[in-house]
């Protein structure tokens, strides 16, 4: 289904081809200036510049080749040489009777579909989620639903961090805690009662532990290449620590709306890492260092500046080598990285592989992609770190709570659903509510709150988190947008019980004229989402759309009109209704039925 940018473009590309200009000077796109045009075409400026002209005259040329059509009348020229363009009552009639019928709202499908593998979420085992974890849990999300909407196929992996040297260190602190691993009745019985809060308290005071203990953290390396080995009982410690770890992860990511396809973790490419191993000697591509193997993965010559600890400069190898085997004989994190690439070649053979994950990880993923490609295992354009910014607390730095320390996921939607809760009452929803349906409207409030705080953003920049702002039910803010799918669907409730059913759309009101030029923009919002990767596209088309309907509800009253008026009106409300709700779900929003 095409957008009225999109046949826009072909009919002025048309006209441009007569011109004898190259087609890429037609493109038409939404209007920065609506007072003058609701599409304009900035191509006269570009194509004058190519061909030594004056764009006032490439213009005049181009509006008095169009021919007035069903589409748009002749363009309007404004400034240096932008061509204006208004669409025909009957063109946005069509448009919106389109979107209305479609089940997609009016959003097209890739033309080659291909095999995306999404890497977010990332937890590591040993410690609960806390909101270090948000971002790629929001964002990944919405980009496996993004990509799955346009027709690709798609594995979302949560890629769990279960098999580096965190765990000899967790290993380790319990070997000491018991006296040793010599009573297998004491270890099976203290492993029966680990918790999560327990491996939580565990982990930290282990880390902190080997900054003073070299004795110490000699034992955990050590303990983490026996782990990778398959000795024991290390691997039953950590079988026993991966379980408490997942169901406590799988409940948080239920609690945020988000869900794998894949519940891999760094453990299941260990088995692949030998013979990995033995394919990169093979190769030539290993080399000893300092006890170490490395893969060098600069091209020749390729360096970069470094600052030493003296303050001096100088010239270093860009980027640096790629550590595979530890001095210990362990696996590192790159090498479960690398080795995962080489499983997903072989198990879902992508086209495309998504790593969502921080931005400040990019030199780690320059290393791992180049790595892959080097060793002939998938090349290099098939692997993109979509990278995103932090979430900020009011200092500006990475969000903590007032004691200084890491908010737990869990705590923080429970926060969100508390201030929910606090808000609902003051807007005097939910009075009528049993408790169950009362406490899930305030989690999907709280919920549509965190997503689109985070997502309105563009992913590669940074925010701070501020919940009462976030949770206003007025604004650009997640609970507005609710609020208004709601409110359409209580008029769809009224119009079914009273009988009123949808009819043909005709478009005349400006509201009404506005509010089917908000829905073509779905198709165009999508694209840009789907395109670089940014969910933001789709959160302002949401809010535009919200805003551009609370115009149309205020000018254009639905079923107080009648007749013919009322039934274009309400197909209007529905065809506003399914697009939003579908928006929001790529956005991993869930809209209540009632509010």
């Amino acid at each position: 289904m095409t957008d009225l940018a999109t046949a826009l473009t072909a009919a002025n590309s048309a006209v441009f081809r007569s011109l004898g200009f190259e087609e890429r000077y037609a493109e038409v796109r939404r209007s920065d200036r609506p007072d003058l045009g609701e599409f304009q075409c900035n191509g006269a400026l570009a194509a004058a510049k190519a061909a030594g002209r004056k764009p006032q005259e490439i213009a005049q040329q181009a509006a008095a080749a169009w021919t007035a059509t069903d589409l748009a009348g002749k363009p309007a020229i404004a400034g240096p040489g932008f061509l204006n363009f208004t669409t025909t009552l009957g063109a946005l009639t069509a448009r919106a009777q389109a979107i209305a019928d479609d089940a997609r709202a009016g959003a097209s499908v890739v033309e080659h579909k291909r095999r995306v593998v999404v890497d977010y979420g990332g937890p590591n085992v040993a410690k609960g989620m806390h909101v270090g974890h948000l971002r790629a849990s929001i964002i990944g999300e919405s980009v496996k639903r993004i990509y799955r909407f346009r027709g690709d196929e798609v594995w979302g992996d949560a890629h769990f961090g279960d098999w580096g040297f965190q765990m000899g260190l967790v290993i380790t602190a319990l070997e000491d805690e018991l006296g040793g691993f010599a009573d297998n009745a004491k270890l099976g019985a203290r492993l029966r009662t680990l918790t999560l809060d327990q491996l939580e308290t565990i982990y930290p005071a282990a880390a902190q532990r080997i900054k003073t203990d070299p004795a110490f953290l000699d034992r955990a390396r050590k303990a983490t290449a026996a782990l990778q080995a398959g000795a024991e009982p290390h691997r039953t410690i950590w079988k026993a620590m991966h379980d408490v770890s997942m169901a406590a992860q799988k409940r948080d990511f239920h609690a945020l709306g988000v869900d794998f396809d894949l519940w891999h973790g760094e453990s299941d490419a260990d088995p692949l890492i030998p013979d990995m191993v033995k394919d990169l000697e093979a190769k030539g591509l290993l080399e000893e260092d300092q006890g170490a193997r490395i893969l060098r993965v600069a091209n020749p010559g390729e360096t970069r500046k470094k600052k030493r600890d003296d303050g001096t400069v100088v010239e270093v190898e860009s980027p640096d080598p790629l550590l595979v085997v530890s001095s210990e004989g362990s696996a590192m994190y790159g090498t479960t990285d690398l080795a995962t690439i080489l499983q997903r070649v072989r198990a879902q053979k992508p086209d495309m592989v998504l790593y969502v994950v921080d931005q400040r990880q990019a030199d780690h993923f320059e290393q791992v992609f180049r790595a892959a490609a080097k060793a002939g295992y998938i090349s290099r354009d098939k692997l993109e770190h979509v990278g995103f910014g932090t979430m900020n607390g009011p200092d500006g730095k990475p969000f903590k709570t007032r004691a200084g320390g890491v908010l737990k996921l869990q705590d923080l939607i429970g926060q969100a659903e508390a201030k929910a809760r606090e808000r609902l009452k003051e807007n005097d929803i939910g009075a009528d509510f049993s408790k169950a349906e009362f406490e899930d409207v305030a989690h999907k409030v709280a919920i549509a709150a965190i997503k689109f705080a985070d997502l309105t953003n563009f992913r590669g920049t940074s925010y701070v988190f501020d919940l009462d702002r976030f949770m206003s039910f007025e604004g650009k803010t997640g609970p507005y947008l609710l609020y208004q799918a709601v409110r359409i669907k209580s008029v769809m409730r009224r119009a079914e019980a009273e009988g009123v059913l949808a009819g043909p759309i005709s478009i005349a009101h400006p509201a009404e004229r506005a509010l089917t030029l908000a829905l073509d923009g779905f198709e165009a919002a999508l694209r840009s989402a789907y395109d670089k990767k940014a969910p933001h596209f789709l959160a302002e088309h949401a809010y535009v759309l919200a805003q551009t309907f609370s115009g149309f509800w205020t000018n254009c009253p639905i079923l107080q009109s009648e007749g013919a008026v009322r039934a274009s009106r309400l197909a209007l409300a529905a065809a506003t209704l399914k697009q939003l709700v579908l928006t929001l779900d790529l956005l991993g929003i869930e809209v209540p039925e009632r509010m």
